[in-house]
């Protein structure tokens, strides 16, 4: 399906709508700018019809079980998009600033072309959001897999403010199809690509000298423990976070690292977690999620007995997840869905070995006594982390947080600068 002028057409109309897409962009960007007001109102009155149960069986319909709305509500309310421009882009985001010879415009960079992930429901409308607020039309390409959520959100939303439909272009399309995803690319000022290595490259080949590249690669997340507040319900909480996220975010735990050089310890510890991770894998939503689980943790078991096992790994299986004890101290991608990897690794060797994934880290969750979190929130930031959480809520979404370290609204705006 296709999202194009504020209505679903079907996939047949895709070269219809690319041939003359240039035009109506053009048309658009010739016309008086969108202001961030008319989709803050916007947004503000569909998320309380959202709150007031309104879509029910739409979200029903759409979302994946198991995944509800109550962290991305907040971020729809009018105080939370003032305050995220406010805090991005100061107080006064789209005023003219005045310099001795010149007055400096804000301005929106134009097109952007979104190619979003699929890994979180709801993220590839929130990324358009973002190019909305800015004042840039947007062309985004459907990650595989969407089932219709993010069509019918951005339908709700142009039918909340029509005057949003010329700035919103969706394409259910498969990344293989080249020739229309560089036609899409050839039209934008700016590639917003979302992805791995794999999709970074591929984004790079498909933008022109003439677009900007902005990158919101995969990132990496760990869980720190050096002692303990609370430790049953933060070893709970920890728990229950891998179970939940699925570890499919860039923001969940992959590798428990303890503030530790002590093997023993380490398996004790192991032994230890099994069952909180047990506990909230019990409570797994979904029919086949305990079988996902399984069937993760046994594939990862074979590859590791397929390429050797390291000496000194351990394997603690629970039902439906898994613990794995790993003797190196190297931060990876565990083998997911509540199966989780341990490993030792003393505060004194965290930043070398850290910096060795510089650039690919994200979330920190820290278990710690409430004594040592100032020395080690320092030590983590200056390690590269841009996010430092408790460990329960490494996923959660703060209302104002930055995205790996930077504004992404800064990043889809340029400034003109002209003489007096």
């Amino acid at each position: 399906m296709i999202f194009a002028n504020g209505g679903l057409l079907p996939d047949s109309e895709r070269r219809a709508v690319l041939d003359g897409l240039e035009a109506r962009l053009n048309d658009v960007r010739a016309g008086p700018p969108l202001r961030a007001e008319t989709v803050i109102a916007a947004v503000d009155a569909l998320g309380k019809r959202l709150e007031a149960g309104e879509f029910a069986p739409l979200l029903t319909q759409f979302l994946p079980a198991g995944v509800g709305l109550e962290e991305l509500l907040p971020l729809l309310r009018r105080e939370a998009l003032e305050a995220k421009l406010a805090a991005e882009l100061g107080p006064d985001p789209f005023g003219v600033r005045d310099r001795p010879r010149t007055a400096a415009h804000v301005l929106p960079q134009g097109v952007l072309f979104h190619i979003a992930p699929g890994n979180m429901p709801g993220l590839p409308v929130y990324t358009v959001l973002e190019g909305l607020l800015t004042g840039n039309i947007n062309l985004l390409k459907l990650p595989h897999g969407d089932k219709g959520l993010s069509l019918a959100a951005l339908r709700l939303l142009t039918e909340q403010e029509p005057r949003l439909a010329p700035y919103i272009y969706a394409f259910d399309l498969p990344s293989g199809r080249r020739e229309d995803m560089k036609a899409l690319a050839d039209l934008a000022d700016a590639l917003v690509t979302w992805g791995g290595d794999g999709a970074i490259e591929a984004a790079r080949a498909l933008a022109g000298p003439g677009c900007r590249l902005i990158e919101w690669g995969h990132r990496l997340s760990f869980a720190y423990v050096s002692g303990y507040e609370d430790r049953e319900g933060e070893l709970s909480a920890l728990a229950g976070h891998i179970v939940e996220t699925g570890q499919r975010l860039c923001s969940s735990c992959q590798v428990i690292f303890l503030d530790s050089e002590d093997r023993e310890a380490g398996l004790a510890f192991c032994r230890e977690f099994l069952p909180h991770l047990e506990r909230a894998a019990a409570g797994r939503s979904g029919a086949g999620a305990g079988a996902a689980a399984s069937l993760s943790g046994h594939t990862a078991l074979l590859e590791r007995i397929v390429d050797g096992r390291e000496a000194g790994e351990a394997l603690f299986r629970g039902r439906g997840c898994s613990v794995v004890f790993r003797p190196d101290r190297e931060l990876e991608l565990s083998p997911m869905e509540g199966n989780v990897l341990v490993k030792l690794l003393p505060r004194q060797a965290l930043l070398p070995t850290l910096r060795r994934q510089k650039g690919r880290l994200q979330t920190a969750g820290l278990i710690c006594e409430p004594g040592r979190r100032g020395e080690l929130v320092g030590l983590l930031a200056r390690a590269g982390l841009t996010r430092i959480t408790r460990a329960g809520t490494m996923s959660a979404a703060f209302p104002g947080e930055a995205h790996d370290g930077e504004y992404p609204l800064r990043r889809y705006l340029r400034v003109v600068d002209v003489e007096r």
